[in-house]
């Protein structure tokens, strides 16, 4: 009995070490979102969808996201561009893109087939939702602008200002 007493203080004396040890030194956690948090620039967050630099959407309504998408969690609805009511500077634009967050795996292969660069995954991670519905992005949350809260940690291990943030 006596053995266990002393192999139990033992490990307790190890366990507050390594406490004691940490107390001295920097946080290693961030407090999100007060703080951004540091990423990788392969980082694959959430998905995007581009205009070009007139203002017209990039996305041509091709569906080769949809068709290479491994968990299929993508669904794009054609229709036809007019000359009053032009979308992209194609014949066809995405009337439907929706995207369901909680099926998607990041894979990125939605942004390697779009043969336009319309589809990306940017560095944003942070996608909670309090609804099952919410986690469906349509094309107009997709097409705005939004604030992610990161920074791109480059090859030297310095940071790149993003939004203000940086070191």
């Amino acid at each position: 009995m006596f053995k266990e007493v002393v192999d139990g203080s033992k490990e307790i004396a190890r366990g507050m070490g390594v406490t004691f040890k940490r107390l001295f030194q920097q946080p290693i956690s961030n407090q999100f979102p007060d703080e951004p948090v540091a990423v990788y620039p392969r980082f694959r967050g959430r998905h995007v969808l581009k205009r070009h630099d007139n203002g017209l959407e990039r996305c041509i309504g091709c569906a080769l996201c949809a068709a290479a998408c491994p968990t299929e969690c993508i669904y794009v609805e054609a229709a036809e561009n007019s000359e009053e009511d032009r979308h992209s500077p194609g014949e066809r634009y995405a009337k439907v893109y929706d995207i369901n967050m909680l099926r998607c795996i990041f894979c990125g292969f939605c942004a390697e087939a779009c043969p336009t660069e319309a589809i990306v995954l940017e560095h944003d991670f942070a996608l909670a939702r309090y609804s099952r519905w919410d986690a469906i992005y349509t094309k107009e949350m997709l097409l705005q602008p939004h604030e992610p809260k990161y920074i791109v940690i480059r090859d030297d291990k310095v940071f790149v200002e993003v939004n203000g943030w940086g070191n």
